[in-house]
């Protein structure tokens, strides 16, 4: 898994490609949580649940159902972000799903059934770029931590970024074109 602090990297980098009218400031935040939601499913750990079934790690919370059911808070919530209310879905939906698709690109674990119930296989993308992450703390503040974040920030936000900025500054190019 990614840590957290990558995790985020997607409704961040959205935020910024598509600017705060579209996505406000609470809406962002709820992003980056919904991005961050799937590993409380890290509470199975203290709960003695072995990891690997779909009520521990990388299970239930890991897949296109939950993403679609947390969507409906994002439902609920739009109109306070005034958006509309299929946007609100939508973006915390695909936050939500960034979790597990980010997991299935790292070189760790057990894998994702992303498509459970309809088939509950764990899997992993051929492409396997992102370091998996420590789980404790104490071992991500560690030199293979340090491996963990460089492999992140060059494989995950440096290309987030890179296209959020091209997107934001192609939307700002048409703008002063268009006020000419």
């Amino acid at each position: 898994m990614p840590t957290i602090l990558t995790h985020v990297a997607v409704p961040v980098s959205a935020a910024v490609a598509l600017g705060w009218r579209r996505i406000p400031g609470p809406a962002l935040l709820a992003g980056m949580l919904a991005a961050i939601a799937p590993d409380l499913d890290g509470i199975a750990f203290k709960l003695g649940i072995a990891s690997g079934g779909m009520t521990g790690h990388r299970g239930f919370t890991h897949t296109l159902l939950f993403a679609l059911l947390l969507g409906l808070a994002g439902y609920a919530l739009a109109p306070r972000w005034r958006m509309r209310r299929w946007a609100g879905y939508a973006w915390i939906a695909l936050c939500t799903l960034s979790h597990p698709l980010l997991d299935m690109m790292t070189n760790g674990g057990a894998g994702i059934a992303l498509l459970w119930p309809l088939d509950s296989a764990h899997r992993f993308f051929s492409w396997r770029p992102i370091e998996v992450s420590p789980v404790s703390l104490k071992r991500l503040m560690s030199p293979r931590g340090a491996q963990v974040l460089r492999s992140e920030a060059l494989t995950v936000w440096a290309p987030l970024m890179s296209a959020a900025l091209l997107a934001w500054a192609a939307r700002h190019g048409l703008t002063r074109r268009q006020k000419s």
